[in-house]
C-alpha cells in the first residue's frame, strides 16, 4: 500500500470517526449496561460501550473491463489481468431502536467509508478505481458471538485509465456517483473486536463508456466503541 493510498485513508478514517463519535455518545447507560451483560445486541458494533465502530477490510477486486483487442495483446505480449488487492477504510454508527428489526435483535446504522480498488493491467496501459461510499446497513444477530448483515448505498469513485491506441480501449479520467451494495458476516472475539468477512459490489465510470461494477471479496476487522 503506498504512502498516498495510507494517507488518503487515513484522513477519510478521522472524519468518519469524527462524524460518528457524537452518535455513539448519545447511548444511554441503560442500553450500554444490557449490551455489555451479554443481551441479544453484544455482538453489534459497539456493543461494548456505544454504537461505533472502525473497520479496515483487504480483499480481492475483480474488474468487469473490456481488455481491448486481444489478438493485438498476445501478439504484442502485452498483460491483461482484472483482478488486485483491494482495501476498505470505513466508520459507522448504529441508527434508531437496538431492538429494532421485527423484535430478532437486529439494528439499523450508517457508514461511510474509503474504497481502493487497486489497478489493472489493460490496454498496453493501466485502469484504476477508488471511491468514497454511503451506505445503510441493516444487521442481525444469529447466534454464538456471529451476525450477519446486508448494505445498500452509493459510491462516489474516480478512475483513470490509460491505453495505447491499437488497444481499443479509451483512456482519460471519470468521476461521478453509483450504485452500491454488499453482504456479509462478522464473529466477535470481544466485545470491541470483531472479524469480518464481506461481498461487496460498486458502480464506477470509465473513459468511453457508462458505469461497470467492481466487485470484492474481502476479510478485516471491526473496531467497536
Amino acid at each position: 500500500m503506498s504512502s498516498s493510498r495510507l494517507l488518503s485513508c487515513l484522513a477519510i478514517a478521522g472524519t468518519a470517526a469524527a462524524l460518528s463519535f457524537p452518535a455513539a455518545a448519545q447511548t444511554t447507560s441503560t442500553t450500554t449496561s444490557s449490551a455489555r451483560s451479554g443481551g441479544p445486541m453484544g455482538w453489534l458494533p459497539g456493543a461494548g460501550t456505544g454504537t461505533g465502530y472502525l473497520g479496515l477490510n483487504v480483499g480481492r477486486s475483480r474488474y468487469n473491463a473490456d481488455c481491448g483487442v486481444r489478438d493485438a495483446f498476445r501478439n504484442l505480449g502485452l498483460d491483461c489481468g482484472l483482478n488486485d488487492t483491494s482495501y476498505h477504510l470505513y466508520a459507522g454508527s448504529g441508527l434508531g431502536n437496538r431492538g429494532g428489526m421485527g423484535g430478532i435483535g437486529g439494528m439499523f446504522g450508517g457508514e461511510i467509508g474509503y474504497v481502493d480498488m487497486g489497478h489493472i493491467s489493460r490496454g498496453g496501459g493501466d485502469t484504476r478505481a477508488r471511491g468514497v461510499n454511503l451506505s445503510l446497513v441493516g444487521r442481525a444477530p444469529i447466534g454464538a458471538g456471529f451476525g450477519v448483515y446486508g448494505k445498500l448505498g452509493t459510491t462516489y469513485g474516480w478512475t483513470r485509465t490509460s491505453s495505447t491506441l491499437a488497444s481499443g480501449v479509451p483512456s482519460g479520467k471519470e468521476r461521478g456517483f453509483g450504485f452500491s451494495y454488499g453482504v456479509g458476516a462478522s464473529y466477535d472475539f470481544t466485545q470491541n473486536l470483531a472479524a469480518v468477512l464481506a461481498w461487496d459490489s460498486h458502480d464506477f465510470r470509465f473513459a468511453g463508456g457508462g458505469r461497470d461494477p467492481i466487485r470484492t471479496t474481502s476479510i478485516g476487522l471491526q473496531y467497536r466503541y
